[in-house]
């Protein structure tokens, strides 16, 4: 696993939430992408849905599995990257940039608060390696 960006906050899930001001910026970590294999279809939710923190908010689809995305916090999703459904390959080859998923538009910032830093999210993956 490569370099963890520490400007993020990570899920138990192996999602990522970048915030910036009320709005989180979400998508899945390099552990996750690795793990899943070759990806090949994603689902997402159409801007203006609803998420809940913990809640599933779309689907990711590899040639090894299928398995749901969890949303990180709880309010309205305000932009997709549709550029994904095209092309969800960039999960595997871009995660942290362009392999985005949602923005949401927070309903409480601090719902961030307890989700870990870089160095907790990668003792979190190795142990979830064995």
């Amino acid at each position: 696993m490569s370099e963890l960006p520490k400007n993020l906050k990570y899920t138990k899930d192996h999602e990522w939430a970048k915030l910036s001001g009320k709005t989180a910026t979400v998508g899945i970590t390099e552990f996750a992408a690795h793990a899943l294999g070759d990806i090949v279809y994603v689902e997402l939710p159409k801007v203006g849905a609803k998420v809940k923190a913990g809640a599933t908010f779309g689907v990711v689809e590899s040639t090894k599995a299928v398995s749901d995305l969890f949303s990180p916090a709880t309010g309205t999703v305000t932009k997709v990257n549709d550029a994904i459904a095209d092309a969800p390959e960039t999960l595997n080859q871009d995660p942290y940039e362009k392999g985005w998923l949602i923005q949401i538009d927070l309903a409480d910032v601090k719902e961030l608060d307890p989700l870990m830093d870089a160095a907790a999210y990668e003792q979190h993956a190795k142990a979830s390696a064995h």
